[in-house]
Order: structure tokens, then sequence, then C-alpha cells
């Protein structure tokens, strides 16, 4: 991978701009993004330690080789400002990811998503840390397929899980002064190879099928817009932000993404057609599907001149039939329960490992 410092580091760093050596706690920290992130943070020399409550830890799909930071098992509704002191910065990861999950439970969505990732900032506010990184979504714009979509533009979050994204930007952004500068990284939609992969996004999702069934059969008309954005692009903004003068960056709301990494998603399916040969891609006629947005990335490169997207989806595609190949992927483990996020929370609920309210349940087996 190339050098992400070099990617992301801005043209000039002031005295309040954070630098080697300085201590970040990242909260989902073993998630599909967490995976990759924290090891690239540690080799581009921050003191990372990492956070999660370890929902998805079984879902290893291959070892990438690289040192990861040491990991606190802990609910992010459990963080106090003790936890917290010491560190430089907070990149928050940790929150009930995509809307299908979110569904499953909106109130207990509300209670994590919004109120939990409230709470956490504010702790880290009390326990002086002076940056704060929320890993917001795009999808905070909704149905907006009648134009492209900016940082100013007026949000329509159509789930439960865009509409927590939004209250949580709009009241940890109301936090900021002259000793607490929150960024808000509106990422695009996800996609790419990582330890802990997610097979329930769009492009993730297609490739899999791509693999395993050599057809990928779609009742929409694929019409819809996404914009996409890597797993590692998403890293190097993160880096970019945490090396910004905080002057820059105190506040601010940035689309994560490329705006020629805007598609249709059949424009996705096609790119995967052409990465896995012999693969049929077929559409519907069902054209009810209004989450459709296009979205604008031009305020990150002027903010964070450093930054750029490495990655569209003819590259993400290659990048997973290579992984796919290298580890034999199965149809069974395509399908396994962890690599989707609303049958694993499915599972721990049925299995009992976890309570209705999401915490893991003490049992003593001995």
């Amino acid at each position: 991978m190339e050098d992400l410092v070099t990617l992301a580091r801005p043209s000039t760093l002031e005295a309040t701009a954070l630098g080697r050596g300085a201590r970040v706690l990242v909260t989902g920290a073993e998630g599909f993004i967490g995976s990759i992130m924290t090891p690239l943070l540690v080799e581009q020399g921050f003191d990372v330690v990492g956070l999660d409550t370890g929902y998805y830890r079984s879902g290893l799909l291959y070892h990438d080789g690289r040192d990861h930071p040491p990991i606190l098992t802990r609910d992010i509704r459990k963080v106090l400002p003790a936890d917290l002191e010491g560190f430089d910065a907070v990149v928050h990861l940790a929150e009930l990811s995509n809307d299908p999950l979110c569904q499953h439970d909106p109130q207990k969505t509300f209670e994590i998503n919004h109120l939990g990732s409230v709470a956490l900032a504010r702790a880290a506010k009390e326990a002086g840390v002076p940056r704060f990184v929320y890993a917001s979504s795009c999808s905070i714009y909704g149905a907006a397929a009648d134009g492209v979509r900016d940082e100013e533009s007026e949000p329509n979050p159509q789930t439960a899980y865009a509409e927590c994204k939004r209250l949580v930007e709009r009241d940890v952004r109301a936090m900021t002064d002259a000793t607490f500068a929150p960024t808000f990284l509106r990422n695009a939609t996800a996609f790419g190879a990582s330890p802990r992969i997610r097979l329930d996004i769009v492009l993730n999702n297609l490739a899999a099928l791509a693999w395993t069934t050599g057809r990928i059969t779609m009742t929409s008309d694929g019409m819809p817009w996404r914009p996409l954005v890597h797993v590692q692009d998403i890293t190097a903004a993160v880096i970019c932000t945490l090396l910004a003068p905080r002057e820059s960056v105190a506040g601010e709301i940035l689309n994560v993404g490329d705006n020629d990494n805007n598609y249709r998603v059949r424009e996705i399916a096609g790119a995967i057609g052409e990465a896995f040969p012999n693969c049929q891609v077929e559409f519907g006629n069902n054209g009810g599907d209004n989450r459709s947005y296009r979205v604008c990335f031009d305020k990150i490169r002027r903010v964070l001149p450093g930054f750029r997207c490495e990655w569209d989806a003819k590259r993400g595609a290659q990048q997973l039939r290579r992984l796919f190949e290298h580890v034999a992927l199965t149809d069974r483990e395509a399908n396994a329960i962890p690599f989707t996020r609303l049958h694993q929370l499915q599972h721990l609920l049925k299995t009992q490992q976890i309570d209705q309210d999401f915490y893991w349940r003490a049992n003593d087996f001995s």
C-alpha cells in the first residue's frame, strides 16, 4: 500500500496538529474498517489503542500479518472520562452498522448510535481529549436523486441508521470549542478487503455472489446512485484529519470519497462482472429503492489538500477476486453468520450471549 502519511499530510502543520507518537483510541477496532485502520495507524507512528465490544470477533476471514494494537473489550456506553485520559484523539467507528441491522431494533439503535456516541464524545471532552473524529455517513443524504449533495445540503435520512448519524453530528458539533475539536467524516458506502470483511454492503456482496454462484441477479433496475469509498481511503482521510491543524478541521463536516466514485448500482455490478469472468449479470424492473444519492467531494480536497482516493470500483472488484482466490472462499464461508452484521447480532440474541439491551451476559462455565 502507498505511504498514507504522504497521502494524508497537509502542506503545512501548525502547533495544534497531531504528529507521530500521538496517542489515539480507535473504537470499533475489530470491525470491517477498524481492522484495516488500526494497523495502518500503528505503521504511521501513532500510539494506538483499540476498543471494541467484540460482537464480530469470530468473523476473521484471513490474517494480514500486521501488528495490531492492544484491544480493550468495552461497550462504548460504559466508557468513562477516566478511560480516555491521556489520549490525544478518539476515532469513533463503533456503532450498530448498516440499515437492515438498525431497522431490526430502531430504539436500541438510537440508544447505542445516538446517545452512546454523544456520551462518548462528552466523556472525551471531559477527559481533555482535544480531537474527536466521528465516522458519519453519506447515507444521511437519503433520497436525493434530483441532484448532487454536498455538506451544505439539507440531510434527508431515510433510516434509523442515517437519522442517528444526523443527530450525533448535531449534538457533538455543538461541543466544539477552543479545547475540543470534533470532525465529522461522512463516508461514502465502504468496500474492499478486510480481515473482518463485511459481505452485506453493495460491492462486497455482489462480488461474493459473483465468486460463489457465477451470477448476479437483481430484482431492481440498478439505476439508484451510490457513492463508494475503499476502506483504505477512509483510513487515509482519518490520518489526514489527525495530522491537519485543528483550526482547519474543528467542527467541520467532510464527505469522504471521490466525485468519480459516484456509481449507479448497475455500474458497480458491471465492474464486478468484468473482474469475475463468466459471471452473468441480470437486472429486474423494480425501481422502488428510493435510497439514491450522488455526492460532491470537493470540500475534503480543499480542507485536506493531501487527501485523494486511490481506489475505484474496478480496482476494488479485482482486489476482492484476488482475496477470494487466496482463501478459496466457499459458499458456506460467504454465507457465514459473522460476515452479515444483522445475522450475527440475531445469533448472539438467539443464543442469549447478549441480552435485549445488547450487553454481553456474564456466563460462568466453570
